[in-house]
């Protein structure tokens, strides 16, 4: 058995997740707080400071969509989705993020946007694209957040490495993103393997980067959604009666975003708490409100992804089930004769 099959074994993966969410549960358990003391802190929350977080937390999603939605406009031809269903097909996305393990909810946003848009060649092969360009515009707020949070807060030693890594990653990832943008060539899917097929799939999102005003408006709407999470962390803080300034949000803000990069299993439970309660040891908080912080805010993030898309989920008539078999990168096909109509979409829009 080669490589590729062991990475595509359903049993392989599934043991692997077990083995590690059983050893984060062990080592979570034997060198946690007291978790008597955690149920405590339950007990003097806040709550007026839980429902501004969670207000903060769906205008977050609501400008975020906007964003994706300005990409889209750039990448697909007229007639548009419109909004409502580009929220409704993000906030399925959130929810199976939310609920499963790898990044199945960038599939199941595209495949809720290509259901309502019948007979469009190669609609699925460009919203993947929209999607790797949106995800791209999160690399300016998030590269700024890292930076605000390591001039100004109190960075542990071991998370510097992390950070820089965050960093040096980011700043590749937008060049790489930028460069793509500037060459298009035509893209034959049925001709590349699955790493060339994704950036070939990527490029077809990336012409929102050739127009300034929409890109600079899918920036924008994509920082003040980074800026609502800040504020939801910052209040969320304050229901738990951990009184730190916006460089402490910004910290924990970062490192729970690192920590579920890879979502090895649903919502990372355990990674999640270990990230907000560690650093905020050096602002004197106890690792016991910091746990209970760390559960309080997942539950705040999750109380909008999880809630706000099972309700789109179910006005979209799709099911859990549903979810877990979107197709991948390999099933996209776009025929041959959308690429001259694309690539001619894309001079006139350099010569314009």
């Amino acid at each position: 058995m080669n490589f590729t099959s062991l990475a595509r074994s359903r049993w392989l993966r599934l043991v692997f997740v077990l083995a590690a969410a059983t050893g984060v549960g062990v080592l979570f358990w034997w060198r946690g707080p007291d978790w008597g003391q955690v149920g405590n802190a339950f007990t003097i929350v806040r709550w007026h400071w839980v429902v501004v977080a969670i207000a903060l937390n769906l205008v977050s999603v609501l400008v975020r969509a906007v964003a994706w939605k300005i990409v889209i406009d750039q990448a697909l031809d007229e007639p548009h989705p419109r909004f409502p269903l580009v929220f409704s097909a993000f906030s399925v996305g959130l929810f199976a993020n939310a609920v499963l393990p790898g990044r199945i909810g960038e599939l199941a946003r595209v495949g809720v946007l290509t259901r309502k848009l019948p007979g469009r060649n190669g609609a699925w092969a460009s919203l993947i694209g929209t999607v790797f360009a949106h995800r791209l515009f999160d690399l300016i707020p998030s590269l700024l957040l890292v930076t605000y949070a390591l001039l100004t807060a109190k960075v542990p030693h071991w998370a510097y490495t992390s950070l820089e890594i965050v960093l040096g990653v980011g700043f590749a990832l937008f060049a790489f993103g930028l460069a793509s943008a500037r060459r298009y060539s035509r893209p034959v899917f049925d001709e590349l393997g699955l790493v060339r097929r994704l950036i070939a799939m990527a490029r077809q999102g990336l012409g929102v980067l050739h127009s300034p005003l929409p890109a600079v408006g899918a920036a924008f709407f994509q920082c003040l959604g980074w800026f609502c999470q800040l504020l939801a962390v910052f209040f969320a803080m304050r229901a738990f009666h951990i009184y730190e300034g916006l460089p402490a949000a910004a910290l924990v803000l970062v490192l729970v975003n690192v920590a579920t990069i890879f979502p090895l299993w649903p919502g990372n439970i355990g990674l999640v708490q270990a990230a907000v309660a560690l650093p905020l040891i050096a602002y004197g908080v106890a690792k016991a409100r910091g746990i209970a912080f760390g559960f309080g805010l997942q539950a705040i993030e999750a109380s909008v992804g999880v809630g706000v898309g099972m309700l789109f989920l179910a006005r979209e008539g799709l099911s859990f089930a549903m979810l877990r078999v979107m197709p991948g990168a390999e099933a996209v096909e776009m025929p041959e004769e959308e690429a001259p109509a694309a690539e001619s979409r894309e001079r006139a829009r350099i010569s314009g």
